[in-house]
Parts: structure tokens; sequence; C-alpha cells
């Protein structure tokens, strides 16, 4: 595969994917877009479209297949009379739901100059390829997911009898021989075959009943049009790129970017395995509890939960189509800036799994199918399990956008353009925007209080010298080899674990979430509540300085309890130094500022050409053992890190101009290296070497690392600019 995904794709309106299949040689694009109208979600058409490339042999054969299914009550039939030789022209598929009521989907024949491979075997009398070929089964609702399996044994059974039939020496050609047997009949799941010869094309139409009209392949030729120029409109009005990414390449990489994020939304329906037997071994109290709770975990009786629904975007569609908790918070930073009521559905969507203490699974694997790309040892959820509060970022996003739309004097191109769009129905009616947020906030001091109670760290026990007793934090799910709950799963930590660790990260995330607790308590007039949250934020950041920053190694450090039951620090530099200025922590006159910045920006410890490094290339563990997060440069991370940077160039300070000299490379550093790795391979990657800058790990990674489509976006100060924050997408609307 060369690439594949939605080179523009917005999920109101529909957009365009291409699928650069080299191995069978052909460029596949289809076109899907929805059309309103009825009492039902009204329809929606597809049109798929297969071009050679440049090096595919002449007369080249190519079968595509689709396939439609019920789960749980309703119909679906085939309306076609049944023929032996295959379906001539359209196939059409009924059916009926109570959600969806009746409907049709046409299978359309496309248009004339479509060819088919000409009969050359006996058996070609029997089966048309220039026909569309049916297959019918009744399959039970569990199985439905397994098509695939099911359509090989389906085709094995063809092929077996085909070599009965001819022989091995005789049989027919490839593209006569793979095919399903034309059979259709009543069933709950119908597959479709198409067979070509060169360049193809045929629609798939969805009408409702209770729309004013059946679609048509015209309807949908002008529906793509008509999304097509929409999508630009609306890009190149929110989301182009500022210098110095000008040139169209640039444009066209965002766009893709955007899409492919966008584009991975989907609605995620099942049960999940959740280990709620609470054994006190979970609390991590004695020395060695790591082993304590992999004996307790082998002993819990596991059970299945649910079924629970999400909405929500991927990391990646091939490889993780599920959601992730922390994922999710960095995916929707784009999404806001593009349609701020999705962003809110889904965020409301996240807060909705929430049980009755506040605790959200970090990973949901909902279903058979989803736990089929999921190893064993990983779908149990353990209710004592944390992970960073990412959503928290885009609540304070759509704050900061409630405060710049109520206190603008003019109307801004985009406010003139979009004011009455759906997608922003939240920021242009606030007393929309505030039932949103006072129906979220119990659910949000439920799960802030969640943490509190779960993740606190002990300072009493040690004696540790701070400004509170009560504001420190530890990561629970602790091994000796990772904290899969920090999101930071390998980055070194103290060895061996101990219950009196303290977690520098953790505490930066709580900081944040505080934070924006007081922020929306303050926006929906809890006086009370804000004044709390404010107590907190003082005293954790009064706590980060005192149990965290060593003064020796001039950064910020976890804590841990040593042979002599003295709290000490544990030094690796890397992204745990630098969360205090990552989650906006750090003031611009911050006596810390300045050793944070001369680390980032220090080519022997995190800088790179390609990104900030996840650890110091001085650390011995630089590089070592699984090198998950210990020396790649990640794009969530650097985000953060450039929007901090950006932030203190705008702010008048003894560190201003460092900082806009370290965001002004980092920043097209980044973006360089994103969009070179692109344009080489193809794909976005979920991490990039910090000596190469070539993409590694998961490839098709278009979760967090389409953030960079908000740094192209963030303002150009390479000439000392922008001080002031003026200028599109300038400003600190994230943190």
């Amino acid at each position: 595969m060369a690439g594949y995904g939605w080179d523009e794709y917005d999920v109101r309106d529909g957009g365009r994917q291409t699928i650069h299949d080299a191995g069978n040689n052909v460029d596949i694009t289809t076109e899907f877009i929805k059309i309103p109208g009825g009492r039902h979600g009204g329809s929606w058409g597809v049109r798929i479209r297969g071009t050679p490339r440049e090096d595919a042999p002449p007369n080249l054969k190519t079968t595509v297949i689709f396939y439609t299914a019920m789960e749980g009550l309703g119909s679906l039939e085939i309306a076609n009379d049944k023929d032996s030789l295959g379906i001539e022209g359209t196939v059409t598929i009924t059916g009926q739901t109570a959600e969806l009521g009746d409907f049709k989907i046409d299978v359309t024949e496309g248009p004339e100059s479509n060819m088919h491979p000409p009969p050359t075997h006996p058996s070609s009398q029997e089966k048309r390829l220039d026909r569309t070929m049916v297959a019918s089964f009744e399959v039970p609702e569990e199985a439905i997911w397994q098509t695939k399996p099911l359509l090989f044994t389906h085709m094995k059974s063809e092929i077996d009898a085909y070599v009965e039939r001819f022989g091995n020496d005789n049989g027919p050609p490839p593209w006569q021989l793979f095919t399903i047997a034309n059979d259709p009949k009543a069933g709950n799941m119908h597959i479709v075959q198409k067979v070509f010869q060169g360049p193809f094309e045929f629609d798939v139409i969805f009408s409702s009943a209770s729309a004013p009209q059946h679609v048509t392949s015209d309807d949908l030729t002008e529906g793509i049009k008509a999304a097509t120029n929409a999508f630009s409109d609306r890009f190149s009005t929110l989301l182009t790129p500022n210098a110095p990414f000008t040139n169209p390449k640039y444009e066209k990489f965002s766009r893709a970017m955007l899409s492919n994020l966008v584009g991975g939304i989907g609605y995620f329906y099942g049960d999940s395995i959740t280990d709620r037997s609470y054994a006190p071994e979970y609390e991590e109290e004695n020395e060695g509890f790591w082993q304590e709770t992999a004996e307790a975990r082998m002993r819990a009786e596991l059970k299945m939960e649910g079924p629970s629904e999400l909405y929500t975007s991927i990391p990646s569609r091939p490889f993780f189509p599920r959601g992730f908790l922390w994922d999710e918070g960095f995916h929707l930073l784009p999404v806001a800036d593009w349609d701020i009521d999705l962003t809110l559905d889904i965020v409301q969507s996240w807060f909705n799994l929430m049980d009755e203490d506040g605790w959200i699974a970090r990973e949901q694997i909902l279903g058979a199918e989803a736990r089929s790309k999921v190893p064993q040892e990983f779908q149990v959820q353990y209710p004592h399990y944390a992970n960073p509060p990412t959503l928290f970022l885009v609540l304070e996003t759509f704050i900061d956008k409630l405060r710049l739309n109520a206190f603008s004097q003019t109307d801004s191109p985009t406010q003139r353009n979009f004011s009455d769009d759906v997608r922003s129905t939240h920021l242009t009616n606030p007393d929309l925007a505030l039932s949103y947020l006072r129906t979220l906030y119990p659910l949000l001091k439920r799960h802030y209080f969640w943490f509190r109670r779960t993740q606190w760290g002990d300072i009493k026990s040690y004696d540790r010298d701070a400004y509170s007793t009560k504001e420190a934090y530890r990561w629970r799910g602790r091994t000796p080899q990772h904290i899969l709950t920090s999101g930071l799963d390998d980055y070194p930590r103290p060895q061996p674990p101990h219950p009196g660790e303290l977690h520098v990260d953790l505490i930066s995330w709580m900081g944040m979430m505080t934070r924006s607790m007081g922020r929306i308590a303050e926006t929906l007039g809890e006086e009370e509540d804000a004044s709390e949250f404010q107590g907190y934020e003082t005293a954790i950041l009064r706590n980060i300085d005192d149990l965290h920053w060593d003064d020796k190694a001039q950064t910020y450090c976890d804590a841990t309890i040593d042979d002599y039951e003295e709290s000490v620090h544990v030094c690796h530099k890397g992204y745990i130094s630098i969360f205090p200025f990552l989650t906006g922590l750090l003031p611009a006159d911050s006596p810390r500022l300045g050793a944070v910045l001369d680390l980032i920006s220090d080519p022997e410890e995190l800088w790179s050409e390609y990104g900030i490094r996840s650890l110091s290339k001085r650390d011995e563990l630089y590089g070592t053992e699984e090198n998950y997060w210990r020396s790649p440069v990640w794009i969530n991370i650097n985000y953060l890190a450039v929007q901090s940077l950006l932030t203190i160039a705008q702010t008048p300070g003894p560190h201003q101009s460092q900082a806009r000299e370290v965001y002004t490379r980092l920043r097209k550093n980044l973006v360089h290296n994103i969009f070179n790795q692109w344009e080489r391979t193809g794909f976005a990657w979920e991490q990039y070497n910090p000596e190469t800058g070539a993409g590694q790990r998961t490839q098709h990674f278009t979760g967090w690392t389409s953030l960079v489509v908000k740094i192209m976006v963030m303002p150009d100060l390479s000439s000392g600019g922008g001080g002031s924050g003026e200028g599109r997408g300038s400003g600190h609307d994230e943190l």
C-alpha cells in the first residue's frame, strides 16, 4: 500500500478518500456525501472510482466487494429478480428498521465506459462478469463483524467446485476463479461483487423513504461538487497555514491531516471487561506492591460490563480503531477549531461513560470486534487506573472561545462567514453554552475528586517539606518497567517502585485540571467552587516547586524514598522534566523558566532537528530497551511545548526573546519533518526518530500527529512580530 486516507472530509457533509493500492496496481477513490431530509437522518451516497496506476499491466483486472448487513431487528432484502447469470443493471437492496424507517440501497452499474473481462473460459457462460454477483447469508448477529473470513470461506467453496470440475490445469483465470456464488436470497447479510477491466466507476446510494425524493447518481455528482467547495471554503477561512508554510503543498497536507483525524470519528457500542474486585492490594501501599497487584489480578473474577456507547475519534483507523482517553483530548483540539459543536458532543459522550465513583476507563474496548484487535492481557480495565485528563484542555479551549466571542467588538472573517453555522451554535448562543457546561459540571467534579481520592501521593509519612500536606500525586498501576497509566509507558522512573513515589507529570496534570475546573466554575457563577479550586491550584503550584524542583540538576524530577527513608529526587531529564511548563503552569517570570528553556533547546539534551526528544541524550537509559518514550519525538508533547513557547513569546518577561527563538525553530522543524515523512512514505506516523526524523512504529497514525494542523496555523514570529498576539491563529486559545 503506497498510502491511503481522506483527502478532504467533514462529518456533516462528506468527503473524498484515496487508496493508493500499489500491490494491485490501482488507485481507488471513494467520494462520500450526506444528503439531509426526512425524519430518519437523511440519505447518503458514495462514488467508487478505480484508476490503474502508471505501472499497471494492460487490461488490468480488479474485483470490488461491497456488503451490507442487518444487526438487530429489521429487514434487509434483495429487490431484484434472481438471474442465474448475475444481476444486470442496478442491484437494489430494500430494508426497514425502527430507527431508519424504510430505505433502499442502490448499487449502480456505473457509466457505459466501464469494461469487464471478456469470456475466455467455459465457466464464464454460467457466471457473467459483465453482471453483478450477489450472495446472501443468514449470519448470527454476534458474527456479523467477521465478514471477511466468512467471505473467504464462501469463496473457497466456489474455488473448490471449479477445481473439481475443471481440474488444476484447466481452471478459470483468477478474475473468474475468485468470485462469489450468484445466490441472492433471504438473509441478513448480502455481499455484492463486481469485476472490472481497466478504469471503473459505480455508485452506492442509500435513500431514506421519508426523504423528499430518492437520491440519483446525478444528485450524487452535484453533492460531491458542493461538498468539495464547502470544505475548501471553510478550510481556507479557518485553517490556512501561516508563514513559512505558505506553499500550496502545505495546505494540501494540512487538509489531509485534518480530514483523516475527523474521518476517524465513529460510534462504538459493546460490552467491556472490568476488574471490580477492589482488591486491597490495588491501593499499592506496601513496598513490592507491584508483585502483590500482579497476584491480585491473577485471582480476580472478571466481569463483562455494559453494553456502553461512545462517540469518539481514534488514533489510527487500521491499528487502533477504538477510543483512548488521553489521546482524545489531543485529538479534539484541531477538531474544536473546525467544529466546536461536534467536539462538545464527543466530550459529553466520554463523560457519560463515567461510573458512580468518577472513573472513566482509559481504553474503550467495546465489543468482541474491538477485543479482537487487543492482546488479552490488555483487555481488562481497572477502576483505580487513571489517565492524563486531557479532555480538560478541550474544555479550556471552549471557555477561551466563549470569552473571545463575547468580547469581540468586530466580526472577524470566521465569525462573519460561519457565525450561524450548525458547527458553532454553542458559541453563538451563550445560553446553550451555559446549559451544556451546567449539565456536564457535576460529572467534571466527580471525575476531578476521583483523581484526588485515588491518585494521591504521600507527604506526611515521610516528613516532606512542602507548602501543602495534601497536594502530591502518584500514578497507580506502576510496575518496574512501566507506568502505562501515565501515557508515557517506559519513560524512566525511580527504581525500584515505591509507595512513597511522587510523579511530577501527574501533579502537573492536576494543576491544569484544577485550573480548568476553576474557570468552568467561574463561568457558571459557582463562586464558592471557584474559590475552592483556586485554593487547590495555589497549593499545587507551590508544591510542584517544593516537592519536585531539584536545585542541583536545575530541573523538575520525580521523587521517591531511599534506603534511609528519606525523600530524594530521581532525575531523568526529558518530557517529565518540563511538564509544569507543558501544562501552562510556569508564568513568564518564573525563576525556573530559564532552565526549562535551556533544557529544551540544548542539542545534547532534548533538542533535535526533528522535534524535542522524549529523553535526554545524556541520560544513561536513552534509546534503551523498548525505547518507546526513551528518545523518540512525539507530536502531542511537542505541540504542548510549541503552544507554551508561543504564550511566553507573546508575554513581556525576561525570557520572551529566547522563547520566541525556540518557538520559531521548533515549529519549523516539526512541520517540515512531519510533512517530509508524509510526502516520502504516504503516512503520518506515531513517533519520529530523533536522529534521522524517520517516521516509526504505527503508520497512518492520524490521531494526535494531526496536531501539526494547529502548529501550522500558529503565527510566524520569525521577524519578531506577534508579540501582542496579533494575527489569525495567535494567542493562547488551548491552555
